[in-house]
């Protein structure tokens, strides 16, 4: 019995102490749980879920070649930390800082050997190697560094990858494309499309952020992705490299000769509606001229009136309602009309004295404001809603709907709007009391080039990924008649007799016949009225198409408030004639004895040209000019003239060197220059003249370089 009872106090005693103990363990792990010690000594172990940004689509022309395009760039940081570099960091630290040295070029080795012996000291495990960031072609290099070609978990390599978004054309079609701001994507901060193609496909350009666990093991930082980013999907567009490079060109040097505030120009495919080149321009407040500036061709911006250019709707209207033909004589008098208190006048008529009595078709071709009032007032006299019944019909007072955010809406002043006075019809009949956009009219014009079919502007053909073809935008019939065949017969004489007898004769070509309408305008610029610094404001313009006999193309060009002479024939026709001199000659191929006007220059035969090698062959060979071609394993070449044609030389491109761009166009240059890590700044416009680092001389990442067009 007493040995049962000592057996049953040992029991107790032991259960007790398991009770004590137990009760002391739960007692550390509520202190360990909210002690600040232990709190922070946790952290280590965290894992943190962070967003892995997704590679933005490509915005691309209708070859295929990128105008927008984001390039992965990495930032380089070391972990000095991993045991495994105790054996070897110090007998390679100077070699792998004489090497970080000769690659970024930003500091000296010394500089880069006591930064790293410092932060190896101090066991930094997230030490920034360089500010600036690399491609990928230049991280396969540094990889092979002394230390990090023992790999990450040996050499201590941490890279961070992110996307730069790079524009290889420049602002050559900015207010087309857009640009990208500081915006919020799936509720995270991030980098959107601010307007343009950017904006408006940015749920199909952006992709989907994935999702990476950063883990903190020790102080060794570690990234796991948990869900991969999905990337974005491309825009197939209808630009055309080629043509948007000349439209931009001779639309920017009008600009400058006449010294306009701001000029856009749209070439337009007349079957399908594609745009092929879009430019605009416009002066900032300190008066420098700035490509994408505003968009004058779509926005709202360019909302104004058209002047003269309408005035082809005004007689087809009448035409159509067998009101009058090109036939119909007007007496337009000594060039002054007053109606109804409202003086409507011709231009230079003090100097011609009117052009009196005259046929509808004339009226036209010499642009009188009488003529067409005359026409429009007496036709439409008591029947005013039967005139705008078929301005709806051509499809003036329409949105276009590109695709492109802020668009201008059309107004065309009509019948029972509160501004409509007794004057009003003859206002609208020779192109005022309306706001309408360049891309507004220019698609009313195409649409009498396609024989009455109005087709919708096309800016993107397709969105396409990896898997292929996601979604297509076909063309699309906004109208398939928007007149009789009578009216467009009609028509097409008109806009014909303009070059040939009108306004527009100065603008004729020997090789093809060109078919359009010049257009002045007396303006209002918001906020600054109808004068500017005490001078009246005018707009300039010529709206067409060509070849006339079978048009392919179609044209608008606007330059507003150019000083000195202020017309549309001598101001906007000389750059759509430009404009449809080199497209007839190097896109139609409908003449092989195409003639430049005068002496072409020498360093347009080409000179000096410089590019890739396959570019710069195919050109030459197109114009039957390539003398001996040279097969070379360098991609860039340039372009040399021998006495009995061209040929081909290799340019060599040394790493670590400037390369010479010279003679290169702007989309070439700008490509391999920030390739190489430079900073471009750009001067004027077309080939590169010069640049203000010599080719050849060492490189720094990160110097400036400027590159002077011309």
């Amino acid at each position: 019995m007493e040995i049962k009872k000592g057996i049953l106090e040992r029991f107790r005693v032991i259960y007790i102490l398991i009770i004590l103990a137990t009760l002391w363990i739960l007692l550390l792990l509520v202190k360990i749980q909210f002690s600040p010690k232990w709190s922070e000594k946790s952290k280590i172990f965290e894992a943190v879920e962070l967003p892995v940004q997704a590679r933005r689509g490509t915005i691309c022309s209708a070859d295929g070649s990128p105008l927008a395009a984001s390039i992965p760039h990495y930032s380089l940081r070391m972990d000095l930390t991993v045991p495994p570099l105790k054996k070897y960091f110090a007998n390679d630290v100077d070699s792998l800082a004489l090497m970080l040295s000769r690659f970024y070029r930003d500091k000296s080795a010394g500089a880069y050997r006591h930064a790293l012996l410092e932060a190896f000291r101090k066991g930094d495990h997230y030490f920034l190697i360089s500010s600036h960031k690399i491609d990928y072609e230049e991280l396969q290099r540094v990889r092979k560094f002394p230390i990090f070609r023992n790999g990450q978990f040996k050499g201590g390599l941490i890279t961070e990858q992110d996307y730069e978004r790079i524009y290889p054309l420049g602002n050559l079609e900015s207010r087309t494309l857009g640009k990208m701001k500081e915006g919020v994507s799936e509720g995270m901060p991030a980098q959107v499309g601010a307007f343009g193609l950017e904006e408006s496909f940015e749920g199909d350009l952006k992709g989907e952020a994935g999702i990476a666990e950063k883990e903190n093991v020790s102080g060794r930082t570690m990234d796991v992705h948990l869900v991969e980013p999905v990337d974005g999907r491309d825009l197939v567009t209808t630009l055309d490299v080629k043509l948007q490079d000349q439209v931009s060109y001779s639309l920017r040097r009008m600009l400058e000769k006449t010294r306009a505030k701001y000029g856009t120009a749209i070439l337009m495919e007349v079957k399908t509606g594609d745009i092929k080149a879009i430019s605009n321009y416009g002066r900032n407040s300190g008066g420098e001229l700035i490509q994408g500036y505003q968009n004058y061709a779509l926005g709202a911006a360019g909302c104004t009136d058209p002047g003269s250019t309408f005035k082809l709707a005004s007689l087809m209207a009448a035409f159509e309602d067998d009101k009058i033909d090109t036939s119909t004589v007007v007496d337009t008098g000594n060039g002054v009309w007053v109606n109804k208190k409202w003086k409507v006048t011709d231009s230079d008529h003090e100097k011609k004295g009117g052009f009196g009595k005259i046929t509808a078709k004339r009226v036209f071709e010499v642009s009188s404001n009488i003529g067409v009032a005359k026409l429009i007032t007496q036709s439409y006299a008591g029947e005013e809603k039967d005139f705008f019944k078929r301005i709806h019909q051509f499809g003036l007072d329409t949105p276009i709907k590109v695709g492109i955010s802020g668009e201008g809406v059309p107004y065309i002043n009509h019948p029972g709007e509160k501004t409509w006075s007794g004057v009003s019809l003859t206002q609208v009949s020779y192109g005022y009391e309306m706001r309408l956009t360049p891309i507004q009219l220019l698609t009313f014009y195409n649409a009498v080039a396609n024989d009455g079919c109005m087709m919708k502007p096309r800016l993107v053909v397709a969105v396409t990924d990896e898997g292929g073809t996601r979604e297509t935008f076909g063309t699309k019939v906004l109208k398939r008649s928007i007149c009789s065949n009578s009216t467009l017969r009609q028509a097409h004489a008109i806009l014909e007799g303009v070059i040939e007898r009108g306004t527009g004769k100065g603008l004729q070509a020997s090789n093809y016949k060109i078919a359009g309408k010049t257009g002045t305008a007396q303006v209002a610029n918001r906020n600054e009225g109808y004068s500017r610094n005490g001078r009246k404001v005018y707009q300039a313009s010529f709206a067409g198409y060509f070849p006339a006999d079978a048009p392919k193309y179609s044209c608008i060009v606007v330059i507003n408030n150019p000083l000195g002479d202020y017309y549309g024939a001598s101001v906007a026709g000389p750059v759509f004639k430009q404009i449809a001199d080199y497209v007839y000659a190097y896109e139609l191929g409908l003449s092989d004895d195409f003639k430049y006007p005068g002496k072409r220059p020498d360093a347009d035969y080409p000179g000096l040209a410089a590019g890739r090698k396959k570019d710069i062959a195919k050109v030459l060979g197109d114009l039957g000019i390539l003398n001996g071609w040279n097969f070379f394993k360098s991609e860039w070449v340039e372009a040399n003239r021998e006495e009995d044609g061209v040929a081909l030389t290799n340019r060599e491109l040394k790493p670590g060197m400037i390369p010479n761009v010279k003679g290169m166009g702007v989309t070439d240059a700008v490509y391999l220059l920030e390739k190489s890590g430079l900073r471009v700044s750009l001067k004027g416009f077309g080939k590169v003249k010069s640049q203000s680092l010599r080719a050849g001389d060492p490189m720094r990442r990160g110097q400036n370089i400027l590159i002077t067009l011309g």
